[in-house]
């Protein structure tokens, strides 16, 4: 089963019971999914506020988000039909600014 990794930026927006979590550190959650699209689906109906942070209008990942599978940057933003090993890890973190 694969594993997804989310940055702390992120897994602070896992829900709970009454909401955000509010991680301050990364979260680690196996998913279901031959893909990365089928492993991205596990996790939203899991945590169904965490796709608009993830993932923008048009089903892509977001520019300021960035995905790696295995150590590995994916190639495309659009194209979410990458396949996963059974051991595979998914890291997903969020780019942050300010000043």
């Amino acid at each position: 089963m694969p594993k997804l990794v989310l940055s702390s930026a992120l897994a602070r927006w896992l829900s709970g019971d009454g909401g955000a979590v509010g991680a301050s550190r990364e979260c680690r959650l196996d998913v279901v999914g031959t893909t990365l699209a089928g492993a991205l689906d596990s996790l939203f109906r899991q945590h169904p506020g965490l796709r608009g942070y993830v993932l923008d209008e048009h089903g892509r990942i977001r520019h300021h988000v960035a995905v790696f599978i295995d150590g590995d940057s994916i190639r495309s933003k659009s194209d979410l039909d990458v396949s996963l090993n059974e051991g595979s890890e998914v890291y997903i973190m969020q780019a942050l600014s300010g000043g």
